[in-house]
């Protein structure tokens, strides 16, 4: 199988004559999208790097600061929609192809509920999904994904769904949920009709099938996403990743922490081309997710040892390095002293956030544990690698 990158970046050219057919089209209300000029193939040229940067920057305020779009049908808006296939699809496939690997390969049927234009679906197939069903409201961005997957000759279904709609008939052995929860629901119902949701989804995964729920990795969002989880876990649902505590969750305790991930990934030109017309970054992928057992499915063993996964970037002190880590033992802050650096230790110096290690010969000091110089640190998973119990460092994705 190719690597996620370049597989992304063979649908960049489809995913740019699209956003062009589109941004060709008629607005509605009697408004016209100005029509693009062919530009130079795989560039977007000016006039069309200033209307979709601003589309860009629209959708990130409206998504992810002001948050003012959050439920509207936006994706209905032709600019937005060109925008959002070039800037946010790339993106959302990422997103989406990392968090599968840390998971058993998708096979059979799958489910991308609120899909939009479908990054998840065209991700879970690439990935190896035999055919998947998108389902969402927006009938233009269903039609999308449908023109793109007859492009690619690619087994997609399409259907329009509404949170009020039942979920598409079926059994599936994954269904994937990107940032759709956040969108869904106000107020005080809006957690538990959320879980409601989510135990309507379980019910359909197939004997050893994933539910992965995928959202912004905001304060907000996450936060919701963890109070989420400590609902299904108290209905006795078992967490495949990212979780090793099985308790409520510690990050909820202070209203200042929340949880995310990080991954390391090559985006495409054009997206990087966009992010800097709209005043955006985007090197790293960041997000919060949730990946749940069917009902009934317990909860994995891990390897033996003392285990943690890094859920911060290094905090850096006076004299030593801090992370706040969190394991089958909670969420606790980690220090090495620099004095305290051993050849057994020194991994603890390049910990990343996500990557799950061994701690041995840690005390208790104040909040968390503290590493001596008889301390040892064994690297078990990288970030988005599975935890199977092998020690030491895999091979990189582009030798395996």
């Amino acid at each position: 199988m190719e690597s996620p990158d370049r597989d992304l970046a063979r649908w960049m050219p489809r995913l740019l004559g699209a956003a062009r057919s589109i941004l060709g089209a008629p607005a509605g209300r009697g408004r016209q999208v100005p029509r693009s000029s062919p530009g130079s193939g795989d560039r977007l040229d000016p006039r069309e790097l200033k209307l979709l940067g601003r589309a860009v920057e629209r959708l990130s305020l409206g998504l992810t600061r002001e948050r003012g779009l959050v439920g509207a049908r936006y994706l209905d808006d032709p600019v937005l929609l060109a925008g959002y296939l070039l800037f946010y699809w790339p993106i959302s496939y990422a997103q989406t192809r990392r968090l599968l690997a840390e998971l058993p390969p998708p096979r059979g049927n799958a489910l991308d509920l609120g899909s939009g234009p479908a990054p998840s679906s065209f991700a879970l197939l690439d990935a190896g999904a035999a055919r998947v069903v998108a389902a969402d409201r927006s009938a233009a961005a269903l039609g999308l994904a449908a023109r793109l997957a007859r492009e690619a000759s690619l087994p997609l279904g399409t259907q329009r769904w509404t949170p009020e709609a039942p979920i598409p008939v079926g059994k599936f052995g994954v269904i994937v949920a990107q940032h759709l929860l956040n969108e869904l629901w106000k107020g005080d119902e809006a957690l538990e009709r959320r879980a409601a949701l989510c135990r309507d989804l379980l019910g359909r995964l197939e004997p050893g099938g994933t539910l992965l729920l995928i959202e912004p990795a905001l304060r907000d969002t996450s936060r919701e996403l963890l109070q989420l989880r400590d609902l299904l876990v108290h209905d006795g649902i078992a967490v495949r990743a990212p979780c090793l505590y099985r308790g409520n969750c510690q990050a909820l305790d202070r209203l200042s922490d929340w949880c995310h991930a990080e991954r390391d990934w090559t985006p495409p030109p054009l997206v990087l081309e966009l992010a800097q017309a709209a005043g955006l970054r985007k090197e790293r992928l960041k997000m919060s997710y949730l990946a749940l057992a069917p009902p009934g499915e317990a909860w994995a063993e891990p390897p033996s040892g003392r285990l943690f996964r890094v859920v911060s970037e290094p905090l850096q002190g006076k004299g030593r390095l801090r992370y706040m880590a969190c394991g089958p033992e909670g969420r606790l802050g980690l220090a090495l002293q620099d004095k305290h650096v051993t050849d057994a230790n020194r991994h603890f110096e390049a910990l990343e956030r996500g990557e799950v290690v061994d701690i041995e010969g840690a005390e208790a000091k104040g909040d968390g544990l503290g590493l001596g110089p008889g301390s040892r640190v064994t690297r078990l998973a990288g970030p988005g690698e599975p935890l199977s119990g092998g020690r030491g460092p895999r091979p990189p994705e582009s030798e395996r």
